[in-house]
C-alpha cells in the first residue's frame, strides 16, 4: 500500500472493516487507521494529525457521512495513535471519543502529552501535528471489560498497560479480530513478522507479555496491527512473546557489556543501532528513531526496576 490506499480486511470473519495508510513518518504503510461500517459506524485510532486528510477519506470512501460517524475508538493517547483525534471530534459532531480512563485528560488538555512525545521521538516531531483538544463532554472513557456498541457488532476493551498503561486493545467477537493496538508489537508484512515496540517513558516488560497472553486468551483469528496493517495469526503471538523478551534482554546485555549501570544511555543506543537491519524496509530514518527509543524505553525500565 502507498499513502492514501484504502483496502478492505478480507481475513477471517471480518466484514465491513476497511483500513487506511496514513503515510505516517513518510513509510508505506506504517500507520494503519481502521474504518467500520457498521450501524453505528467507528474508526479505531486515528492516526498522527498529519496525516488527517488520509483518514477522512477513508470514512468517506466508506459512505459514511459526517453526521453518521458513531464512535471514536483510540486504543492509546500516543500521538501516532491518538494525534487526529481532535480533528475528528470537530468534524464529526455526532461521534463519541472513546479511551482508556487513564488517557483521557490528555486528549482535553495535550500540552504535556505534546512535551512528552518530543521528548520521546526527537526529531521524528516533524511528521506530527500539534493535536487539536477535545471537549471533556464528547469523551466516554474506558475500563478494562467496557463495550462500545455498533449496532451489529460490539467492541470490547481490555487493557493491555504494558506498551503504556493507557492502552486497551479491542476484541470484535463477531469479527473473530483483535484491534491490537501497540500490544502485539509491529507486524512486517515484507517478513511476516513482528519487531518489538518499548517507547518511553512507561514500557513494562513484564506486563507486555502479559498483554500478549491477554490477546491469546481472546483467541482471535485475525490481529489488525496499528503499524502495517491486518494479519491472520497463526504464530505471531508466541513470536512476539520471544521478539520482545529478546530485545529486553539484549539492551540489558549491552548495557553490561558497555560497564553496567555507568554506561551511558547513548552509549548502549549506538550499540543497538548497529544491529537494526529494518533500514531497508522502512528507510535509514525511521529505523535508527524507531530503534533508538525503544533502546530508551528498555533502559528507563530497567532503571525503574
Amino acid at each position: 500500500m502507498e499513502p492514501g490506499d484504502v483496502a478492505a480486511v478480507e481475513l477471517g470473519d471480518c466484514a465491513g472493516i476497511s483500513y487506511v495508510d496514513t503515510g505516517m513518518y513518510d513509510v508505506a504503510g506504517y500507520g494503519s487507521v481502521y474504518v467500520i461500517d457498521a450501524p453505528e459506524p467507528a474508526v479505531v485510532d486515528t492516526g498522527i494529525g498529519a496525516d488527517y486528510e488520509h483518514v477522512q477519506a477513508a470514512i468517506e470512501a466508506a459512505g459514511i457521512g459526517e453526521e453518521d460517524l458513531a464512535a471514536i475508538a483510540v486504543t492509546h493517547v500516543h500521538l501516532d495513535h491518538a494525534g487526529g483525534a481532535g480533528r475528528l471530534a470537530r468534524d464529526y459532531p455526532n461521534a463519541t471519543v472513546y479511551v482508556h480512563e487513564i488517557g483521557a485528560t490528555h486528549l482535553v488538555d495535550p500540552e504535556r502529552l505534546v512535551e512528552g512525545t518530543k521528548r520521546a521521538v526527537g526529531d521524528q516531531w516533524q511528521y506530527y501535528a500539534d493535536p487539536v483538544p477535545i471537549p471533556e463532554d464528547r469523551i466516554e472513557t474506558l475500563t478494562d471489560g467496557d463495550r462500545i456498541d455498533l449496532g451489529d457488532r460490539e467492541l470490547v476493551a481490555h487493557h493491555a498497560p504494558g506498551h503504556a498503561p493507557h492502552q486497551v486493545v479491542y476484541h470484535s467477537p463477531s469479527d473473530d479480530a483483535v484491534f491490537t493496538a501497540d500490544a502485539a508489537g509491529i507486524y512486517v508484512p515484507e517478513r511476516d513478522a513482528v519487531e518489538p515496540t518499548s517507547p518511553p517513558p512507561n514500557f513494562d516488560p513484564e506486563q507486555a507479555l502479559a498483554d500478549v497472553e491477554t490477546i491469546r486468551d481472546l483467541d482471535p483469528s485475525v490481529l489488525c496491527y496499528a503499524h502495517f496493517g491486518p494479519a491472520r495469526t497463526a504464530d505471531h503471538l508466541a513470536a512476539y512473546e520471544t521478539v520482545l523478551a529478546d530485545w529486553v534482554d539484549a539492551v540489558a546485555a549491552a548495557r553490561e557489556e558497555l560497564g553496567g549501570e555507568d554506561a551511558s544511555d547513548e552509549a548502549v543506543v549506538d550499540r543497538l543501532l548497529a544491529s537494526v537491519d529494518t533500514d531497508e524496509l522502512w528507510g535509514e530514518e525511521k529505523a535508527m528513531a524507531e530503534t533508538a527509543m525503544n533502546v530508551r524505553g528498555v533502559l528507563v525500565a530497567l532503571d525503574r526496576s
